[in-house]
């Protein structure tokens, strides 16, 4: 049975479309490299209590890999579970699809069972293939569960896109967000166009996945001509890896944000934040690396707030790379109205307990 955002629960699409908080969720491993569902769903609880509007699960940041090993359905079912159970509030349930069509049919129809609402759709499979053939594929995941676009920078695999694409992908009447992470303003710039050019600004909400530019994303008006006559559309809220973690304070920027982009003037010191965000993504995302230590540098700061147990990957060569425990060490002394340390102090052997 096909799933259409039309069959969502009550406040799911308002979620999306008023914008909310959507951290990436990483993977929680033991010692021995194994699936930990102990801090895993301390994870996902914790998410809730910061103020999510959702959790996506199965993303790059929860490791690609966990298909190879037999934890995708696992995962997703505890996070899903967990969601329902500490919580009455409606939290968006995002997971991610990969591979060729074949792959994420088989994932949608987990995710459906499971009851999630949307799926990530990465297109990184599809290097080499014809804008007609990924349309294709986007369609025949759309005829089975609302579908989320991902712009993932090429630097972690993703494939360059035009505005072409966008707007034949926002022609797609089950497609309800895009997440634009191309880490770049100009292939930003093609998937807002194409939206516009579909004339689905409406129906599709524009999501950030910037790690490098996320408060300047979200306080930035987007405007094109469209029949001769100005269309503005602003991106509403964020799908993002950095906001696995310290995401108590990154909930309360979300609503600052949202509040400025309202008025006529944005304060000077909320424009000052993009920088200092910026600057702390460069340390968890391991930028000085070219993101080799990104997942690992989530994992160590969910370490020292006792979260994780640990930073292991799944790919025992995925680790932080020298010097990145250093910068973290830097931006959590630079910038200590950013972390959440006291409040995931308060709630940690709560959210840990059974």
């Amino acid at each position: 049975m096909s799933l259409h955002w039309t069959d969502w629960p009550d406040g799911v699409l308002a979620a999306i479309r008023r914008g909310v908080a959507i951290p990436a969720s990483p993977l929680a491993l033991d010692a021995n490299r194994k699936f930990d569902p102990r801090r895993q769903r301390a994870l996902t609880r914790y998410y809730v209590d910061a103020g999510a509007g959702g959790v996506a699960i199965g993303v790059h940041t929860t490791q690609f890999a966990i298909r190879d090993v037999g934890l995708y359905e696992p995962v997703l079912k505890l996070a899903a579970e967990t969601v329902e159970d500490w919580t009455d509030r409606t939290v968006v349930r995002i997971c991610g699809f990969v591979g060729k069509s074949d792959q994420a049919l088989r994932e949608a129809a987990i995710a459906r069972d499971l009851g999630y609402h949307a799926g990530l759709l990465s297109l990184a499979a599809w290097k080499g293939a014809s804008e007609d053939e990924i349309i294709e594929h986007c369609r025949r995941i759309a005829d089975q569960i609302p579908i989320i676009g991902f712009y993932l920078q090429p630097a972690v695999g993703g494939v360059q896109l035009g505005t072409s694409f966008w707007r034949r992908f926002a022609e797609i009447e089950n497609v309800v967000a895009i997440k634009m992470a191309p880490f770049n303003r100009y292939r930003t710039l093609d998937v807002i166009r194409g939206v516009v050019e579909a004339r689905a600004e409406q129906r599709i909400s524009l999501y950030t996945g910037n790690d490098d530019h996320i408060v300047g994303d979200l306080i930035v008006p987007f405007t094109f001509m469209r029949d001769g006559e100005p269309v503005t559309v602003r991106i509403v809220g964020g799908v993002l890896g950095h906001w696995s973690v310290w995401l108590k304070t990154a909930v309360e920027l979300l609503e600052r944000c949202q509040a400025a982009a309202g008025q006529d003037a944005v304060p000077a010191e909320l424009l000052a934040l993009d920088s200092q965000v910026t600057d702390c993504n460069s340390a968890f995302f391991d930028v000085a690396n070219d993101f080799a230590g990104c997942i690992a540098g989530c994992h160590e700061v969910l370490r020292r707030q006792g979260l994780f147990e640990g930073i292991w990957c799944l790919n025992p060569d995925e680790r932080l790379s020298p010097g990145q425990s250093a910068e973290i060490d830097r931006v959590y002394a630079a910038y200590p109205h950013f972390n959440d340390d006291a409040f995931v102090a308060a709630n940690r052997e709560r959210w840990l307990d059974g």
